[in-house]
């Protein structure tokens, strides 16, 4: 599977590890940058920038990382067709695919530990988006569209 990856600074850890694990795994790897734990960048270049590559069909899914997980996942979050989720531990990142259908994942570099961010990543992929949970999704759809007529 082809998976977008990105982060700011404050991510750069994160990503790095995540990034070899998903290699590890046998995944294709869409590394978005940013390329360095010490030069500041700006979370939402890199939120959107791994939305979109989703959005677009560049890759299957994302995973963002920020210091928390919630700046890009706000920023991924605004790409029309995005289902941003950030997660914090196993259950999380499961019920994230299972039950809300997350193409992006979205972790915090400064408040997960490797073991936990790793085992939260392979919940989110091992999970399989529910069915019965389709009539929400599509009322997310819904939602997509009518906002982005809104603003033209």
């Amino acid at each position: 599977m082809r998976i977008a990856l990105g982060s700011d600074h404050a991510g750069y850890d994160l990503k790095t590890l995540l990034k070899s694990t998903l290699v590890a795994w046998g995944h294709d790897v869409l590394d978005l940058g940013t390329t360095s734990a010490t030069e500041p960048v700006d979370y939402p270049d890199f939120g959107a920038a791994v939305g979109r590559a989703v959005v677009s069909g560049d890759a299957e899914l994302g995973v963002a990382c920020c210091g928390t997980g919630i700046g890009v996942a706000m920023a991924a979050n605004k790409v029309p067709g995005v289902r941003a989720a950030v997660v914090h531990d196993v259950t999380t990142g499961h019920l994230a695919r299972e039950h809300n259908h997350a193409n992006v994942l979205c972790m915090g570099g400064r408040l997960l530990g490797s073991v936990e961010a790793i085992e939260s990543l392979e919940a989110w992929l091992n999970a399989k988006p529910q069915a019965r949970h389709e009539v929400r999704i599509e009322k997310l759809r819904k939602l997509d569209i009518e906002l982005a007529n809104e603003e033209k």
